[in-house]
Parts: structure tokens; sequence; C-alpha cells
């Protein structure tokens, strides 16, 4: 192989859930090295969706990971040069890929919404999530329309 292997990334689990997939959401969700505000905007997302539940059982945190469970794609497109034209060619994701896609796309999505901070963006976009709607589903949807409409290319697997 022309590559060295990737090294699989150790991640300690955050200090107030004990949870090391909350260590990896905040880990995307900061910018320039400012780890203290990503872990404020992210327990501060938790705070509003205790507020926001209406009646339900679940904590905060069984939520967010359920959101994020609805928002984790399977498949994903890739492109080839095939003569003189690209083609997209569904292909399966890892495990740790798809986390990594959900992730990306639940704070994307909360950073275009139009509420005043993020942690209050972040907080409706994982509770819309969780109830299955919202943009972030919407993205996993068409990136599962995309993938069915190539299925004929399937076979061209890298």
């Amino acid at each position: 192989m022309r590559k060295s292997k990737k090294r699989k990334r150790i991640y300690f689990p955050d200090p107030r859930f004990n949870d090391i997939l909350v260590s990896r959401f905040i880990n995307h969700l900061m910018k320039n090295g400012k780890k203290n505000l990503a872990y404020r905007i992210f327990y501060n997302a938790m705070k509003k969706i205790e507020e926001i539940k209406d009646k339900e059982e679940k904590s905060s945190l069984e939520i967010w990971k359920d959101g994020l469970k609805n928002v984790t794609p399977n498949v994903e497109v890739r492109s080839r040069r095939m003569g003189g034209s690209n083609i997209q060619i569904p292909t399966s994701i890892s495990s740790n890929s798809r986390i990594t896609k959900a992730i990306k796309l639940l704070i994307s999505c909360a950073s275009i919404r139009k509420e005043k901070t993020m942690s209050s963006r972040l907080a409706y976009e994982i509770f819309d999530a969780y109830n299955e709607q919202g943009e972030a589903v919407k993205r996993k949807e068409n990136i599962h329309k995309i993938a069915e409409a190539n299925k004929a290319f399937s076979h061209f697997r890298f």
C-alpha cells in the first residue's frame, strides 16, 4: 500500500456526561481551539432541550443520541471519472465515518438556523432531529435519494 494506515484517534470522555461521543461532538463544534466555548455551547443546548421537551421521559443526552442516530447516513456517493463523465457511485460507510458525518450534519444545519445563540440553534436542531424533522434529516434523506438514484453504478465500487 502506498499510504500508511490511519491511526485511530483516542478520545477522552467529557467531564459532565462522561461520554466519549459527547467529546467527539464537542471537538467538531470547536472553532479556533476554543474548547471551553464549545463545552459551554453544548451544555447550554442540553439545558435548553430539558426546557423544550414535553412529557418526554428521556434525558437530554438520550434525546441527543436519538437525534444523532436519526441523522446518521448509511451510504454516501463518491465521484469517479469514467470515460468523459463523472459518475456518482454509492458506497457504504464505516461506522466511524457515519458518526462523523452525522455530527457534521447536525452542526452545519444548526449553524444556519435563525435562532439568536448557537446553543439554542443546536438545541432546536437536535430536538427536530429527534422528532425526525429539520434540515439535517432532510439532508440525510437527500443523500439516500441520490444513492438510490445512482444504484445502477454500484458495481463500479472503488
